[in-house]
C-alpha cells in the first residue's frame, strides 16, 4: 500500500532544494529537520497581520528553522510563548520578551539562545500561564484542506494533545502553519485520527484561511505510546503522573 503522505514528503523535498535552505547539521537532508526557506522574513511579517497574533499574549511556536523569525518577532512584540526542546525530549521551555535584552533577541531566536533565555518549564507550570490563543509550526508540505504533512514523527500532534488535556488549547486556539508556496500540495490526503490541522497558512506572498480544518480529539491516546519514541519523554511520564495512570 502506497504510503501518500511520504509521497507528497519527497515531492516536497526535492522541491525545497530550489528555496529551502540546509542546515549545518543534517545538511540537504529534509527528513531530519523542518527547513527555513527564502522568503520566510516575508511570511513572518504576514504572520504578525494575523488578528490572532495581535491579540495573543501568549503563544507556542515549534523549534523548526522556519520558525526562527516568528520567535524574534514574538520577542519583538513583546509577547510570551513556550517552545519544546528537540524532539520534545527535555520537555518545554518559556520565554518571556521582557527577560530579553534588545540586543539579545535575534540570539535568542536561536535554538541555541533559547537554550540561554529561556527556561524550563513543567506541564504543572504550563497549565497555569492561562490560555493559548495562537500555536506556530513548520512542517514539510500542507494541503490545502489544512492538513499537516511533518517528518513523519507526529511531535506536533502530541504538544496538541498535550495542551488540550491540560486545558491550555481549545477550539478557540488558532494554528498557523508557516511554509513557502512550493510546499503547498494540491492533494486530497487523508488524515489520521491523531491529525490537526490548521486554521492558516501562511506563506511568503500569501495568507490563506482554511475553514473548517481537520482536528484532532485533543488527547494522548495512551494505548499507542508503548514501543515509540514518546514513552519515556518527560511531558508524557508527567502528564501520567497528574492523571495517576500506571
Amino acid at each position: 500500500m502506497v504510503d501518500v503522505q511520504q509521497v507528497v514528503r519527497e515531492q516536497v523535498w526535492t522541491a525545497l532544494l530550489r528555496v529551502g535552505k540546509p542546515d549545518s547539521r543534517f545538511h540537504w537532508d529534509f527528513s531530519s529537520f523542518i527547513a527555513d526557506f527564502e522568503g520566510s522574513d516575508a511570511a513572518a511579517d504576514r504572520l504578525r497581520e494575523l488578528d490572532a497574533w495581535k491579540r495573543s499574549s501568549l503563544l507556542f511556536i515549534t523549534p523548526d528553522n522556519s520558525t526562527e523569525l516568528v520567535r524574534r518577532a514574538a520577542m519583538e512584540d513583546g509577547k510570551a510563548f513556550l517552545m519544546t526542546t528537540y524532539g520534545i525530549r527535555r520537555g518545554f521551555l518559556l520565554l518571556e520578551a521582557k527577560a530579553v535584552a534588545k540586543e539579545e533577541i535575534s540570539y535568542a531566536a536561536t535554538l541555541d539562545g533559547m537554550d540561554r533565555h529561556a527556561r524550563a518549564v513543567t506541564l504543572a507550570d504550563i497549565k497555569t500561564l492561562g490560555h493559548l490563543g495562537l500555536l506556530i509550526t513548520g512542517g514539510s508540505a500542507v494541503t490545502r484542506q489544512g492538513l499537516r504533512v511533518g517528518k513523519g514523527h507526529g511531535f506536533f500532534d502530541v504538544e496538541c494533545a498535550l495542551f488540550s488535556e491540560l486545558g491550555v488549547m481549545d477550539e478557540s486556539s488558532e494554528i498557523v502553519d508557516i511554509v513557502h508556496d512550493e510546499q503547498i500540495v494540491d492533494l486530497d490526503v487523508e488524515a489520521s485520527p491523531h491529525d490537526v490541522g490548521v486554521d492558516w497558512i501562511v506563506t511568503p506572498t500569501q495568507s490563506i484561511h482554511v475553514v473548517d480544518p481537520v482536528r484532532g480529539p485533543g488527547r494522548i491516546f495512551w494505548d499507542l505510546i508503548p514501543g515509540t519514541e514518546f514513552e519515556h519523554m518527560p511531558p508524557i511520564e508527567e502528564l501520567r503522573i497528574m492523571q495517576g495512570r500506571s
